[in-house]
């Protein structure tokens, strides 16, 4: 009888046991629901990756701290100072910034390397900045590196608004008002903005009157364009139309023969009959040449000769080659 009491001793009453008894589903359900799914890594106020993201967004607004915005390539838009993005653009190297100021292009500031080498561009670069009160800013060599993402810059850099296309009419109104035969580069898929550079330097070099290039899939004006163009930029405006085949078609109306370069033309460049006209000279990109629908707006298509050891020629050594050319024959109509 001991062992039974103390047996029943040990028996522990209906509803003291712990760990979980009949009808306790519903008294523990908060606990089973648990917190929900790990927040992303980023949402979490002390990880890394959060100051990250706080970081890049304060970049992205322009509110870091560390001047002006960068842009890509002589016009250049980040956080960290005239480079890569939208809102301001930064123009580099003497002859490119020197062309910017005389051509009265917006100025927000000027940047030149402490200790520079003086020459006469950098002279009249510091003379046209003081005269209409630019903002001078004297960086380190290292820094101004960092500010134009590491481009030639010479010493000098500008800070710039973002370029301003033309509209295809403003083209024909300076062909107008020009004493020669309107003279137009169109460029069809060159996505490479030095080409696009190199092209508006032959244009502005041989009287051409500006520059077409279409808004998709194709080189924009940007910082590596105004480098290349050491300083045409400022003086050979560009348009940029949503479609080249029915821009070539509108100047066609207007009075314009349209040349095409290919490297299997038919007819060399140096032969073609109304060099002398209002002309249209359209350079294809260097891996796929014409689109068709562009060769098919062109009166005629034509080559440049070349050695056969050579496959083709760089896009915008191409139109210069063809705007001298051009050049070349309408002054030979003059003397004749």
């Amino acid at each position: 009888m001991a062992g039974n009491s103390k047996r029943r001793g040990a028996v522990r009453k209906p509803g003291s046991k712990k760990g979980a008894t009949v009808g306790s589903g519903g008294q523990r359900r908060k606990g089973l629901e648990g917190r929900g799914p790990t927040p992303k890594a980023e949402d979490r106020t002390y990880h890394v990756a959060h100051k990250r993201k706080v970081e890049a967004e304060k970049k992205a607004s322009g509110s870091s701290g560390r001047g002006g915005e960068r842009t890509r390539g002589g016009r250049s838009g980040s956080s960290r100072g005239p480079g890569r993005g939208a809102t301001t653009e930064v123009v580099t190297g003497r002859n490119a910034v020197l062309e910017a100021l005389r051509a009265g292009v917006p100025v927000t500031t000027l940047y030149v390397a402490s200790r520079l080498e003086a020459d006469d561009r950098t002279r009249e670069i510091l003379q046209i900045a003081s005269g209409r009160g630019y903002n001078l800013l004297e960086v380190t060599k290292p820094e101004l590196d960092r500010l134009t993402d590491g481009s030639i810059h010479q010493g000098v850099a500008v800070q710039v608004p973002p370029y301003e296309y033309a509209d295809l009419d403003d083209l024909l109104d300076a062909a107008e008002r020009s004493t020669t035969a309107p003279l137009l580069v169109a460029l069809d898929g060159v996505t490479d903005p030095r080409n696009l550079g190199a092209v508006m330097r032959s244009a502005g070099a041989f009287g051409g009157q500006g520059v077409i290039v279409p808004e998709r899939r194709a080189a924009g004006v940007t910082a590596s364009a105004w480098k290349t163009s050491a300083g045409a930029a400022a003086r050979v405006p560009v348009a940029r139309v949503t479609n080249l085949a029915r821009a070539l078609g509108e100047l066609k109306q207007a009075g314009c023969f349209v040349v095409g370069l290919d490297g299997e033309g038919p007819t060399a460049i140096g032969d073609v009959a109304f060099a002398t006209d209002p002309l249209v000279v359209v350079v294809g990109s260097e891996g796929k040449g014409l689109s068709r629908l562009v060769r098919e707006a062109c009166d005629v298509v034509a080559s440049i000769p070349i050695t056969s050891a050579v496959e083709s020629l760089n896009a915008s050594v191409a139109g210069g080659i063809a705007l001298y050319e051009v050049a070349r024959l309408r002054s030979q109509a003059e003397v004749e």
